[in-house]
């Protein structure tokens, strides 16, 4: 993925009404040229809340837009003919195009079965805290809108191992293990164990369930030709699973399908260990570097620049790393909300965009922008598209070759990339949390005019007989020097 950009295109609040893919059909010419080389797709299965469901209270992965099921034929996103319009406008213009895929659980049953349960403690997943028991849960999917075309599978209660609602009325805030069914030991031990996330928890050691997942991913690419795959909840699906389903599916395609799981930890060792455990299945995003952004932005000039990369997965293990700033998770009024001070967005941007490691994913709602409003608040995300574009320029003309960290300062740090043969411009780097920050750096270039991409300042800075010269960023902000 050398100098590939990930684009997130979607954010949490986009607008209902089946927008979506007839958009990143208009936009995909000018998100190549901008310097993006691959998009990042919502799920695209029908939601148990229909137009309305951003794609993770997945109810039918083999409706695309297709069936009139929970409301409506189109999903939030459109109809199954305009996604793969959208996915045809990306390839012809040598964009690729990674899935959201939504394994973990189904809601949005058709119908009640009345089965055996127990509750568990919340807190510690094996512990048990009453006898089995008759519930009656909402685990019956019998997706009548699509009449068994594409599948005629019906799922059961026997293909989950537990759930979070008895539709009795009573006891519905707990969590029910499914009788003869155990909880995943291939899981993260949050909570005792973590394979419960919500809804109907799906058990992957089914054979039905096995069968038809495997099946679905076979369809899934005849039916869309997508090149990879993003793999919702990785912590709480066992880790044996995604290497069997991603192999199964590279063996057919024989293509790479490039994946990156969402495993959701600050812990880069835990994100280690997963990897280890997949064999380097899958890619992952680092988690633990978002936090570290947010915790700069929110510290100011008292936050060591030096340490930016501390205990990230980047740092321990760049091929192995997809680099992000902001989600649709972290994004204000959501379930992992971890925002990052609009003022350190740059910052980040430049820290993932313009350095030699990590796979980079820029987030459409720093992107675009947007404003909305929930939970009684009123949001507005800033776009940031001006100096990210600068910065796709910078990389896509400028990021090769050699790199030179000058990480000597507390509140300004620089970098150098010294390009290749082919790619022969070098760049400078260089981002302050302070007053503003000046960089002693050596381009290996005597003589030569550096100019400000981003604009912060309107004459050259020239280098000396050696080649070194001081390079300058604004207060609070970055600069990127090109070779001219």
């Amino acid at each position: 993925m050398e100098n590939g950009v990930l684009i997130q295109f979607f954010h949490w609040y986009y607008p209902t009404g089946g927008l979506l893919w007839r958009e990143l059909a208009r936009r995909a010419v000018d998100l190549s040229r901008a310097g993006f080389t691959a998009v990042w797709i919502p799920p695209s299965g029908k939601g148990r809340a229909g137009g309305y469901d951003v794609g993770y209270g997945n109810y039918d992965l083999f409706d695309l837009g297709e069936f009139d099921q929970k409301g409506t034929v189109a999903t939030k996103y459109g109809t199954r003919a305009e996604l793969v319009a959208a996915i045809k406008a990306a390839h012809d213009v040598g964009l690729q195009i990674y899935a959201d895929v939504v394994f973990n659980h189904k809601d949005g049953a058709d119908e009640t079965e009345v089965f055996q349960a127990q509750q568990v403690d919340w807190n510690d997943r094996n512990c048990a805290i009453s006898d089995w028991y008759d519930i009656t849960g909402w685990t019956k999917f019998t997706f009548p809108g699509r009449a068994g075309k594409y599948s005629t599978m019906q799922w059961h209660w026997w293909c989950f191992d537990a759930l979070s609602y008895n539709a009795n009325g009573d006891d519905t805030s707990h969590l029910f293990r499914i009788k003869q069914k155990q909880f995943s030991t291939e899981v993260s031990h949050e909570h005792g164990n973590y394979d419960f996330l919500m809804a109907n928890d799906l058990d992957m050691g089914e054979p039905f369930v096995h069968g038809e997942l495997m099946y679905w991913g076979e369809w899934f690419l005849d039916a869309t030709g997508v090149d990879g795959f993003r793999l919702d909840a990785c912590k709480h699906i066992r880790t044996s699973w995604f290497p069997e389903w991603l192999g199964h599916l590279r063996s057919r395609r024989s293509a790479e399908l490039f994946s990156v799981g969402e495993y959701w930890s600050a812990d880069a060792g835990e994100l280690d260990g997963y990897l280890a455990a997949t064999q380097g299945t899958t890619s992952l995003f680092d988690v633990p570097l978002h936090y570290r952004f947010q915790q700069a932005s929110k510290s100011g000039s008292c936050f060591d620049l030096r340490t930016i990369f501390d205990g990230t997965l980047v740092q321990r293990n760049p091929l192995k790393a997809v680099t992000f700033v902001e989600n649709h998770d972290t994004q204000p009024c959501q379930s992992l909300e971890s925002s990052i001070e609009p003022w350190f967005k740059p910052m980040a941007y430049a820290l993932t965009l313009l350095r030699r490691d990590g796979y980079p994913c820029v987030f459409l709602g720093d992107y675009d922008g947007s404003q909305y409003t929930d939970r009684n608040r009123a949001v507005t995300l800033y776009s940031h598209r001006f100096v990210i574009d600068r910065f796709l320029q910078a990389r896509r003309e400028y990021g090769f070759g050699d790199q030179h960290d000058y990480f000597d300062h507390p509140n300004t740090i620089g970098w150098m990339r010294l390009g290749t043969r082919e790619h022969p411009g070098a760049m400078a780097v260089v981002l302050t949390n302070g007053s503003e920050g000046t960089k002693w750096m050596n381009t290996f270039r005597p003589n030569e005019a550096f100019y400000d991409v981003t604009g912060h300042y309107p004459t050259d800075i020239m280098t000396n007989s050696d080649g070194w010269a001081e390079f300058r960023c604004p207060a609070g902000n970055v600069s990127v020097w090109l070779q001219r």
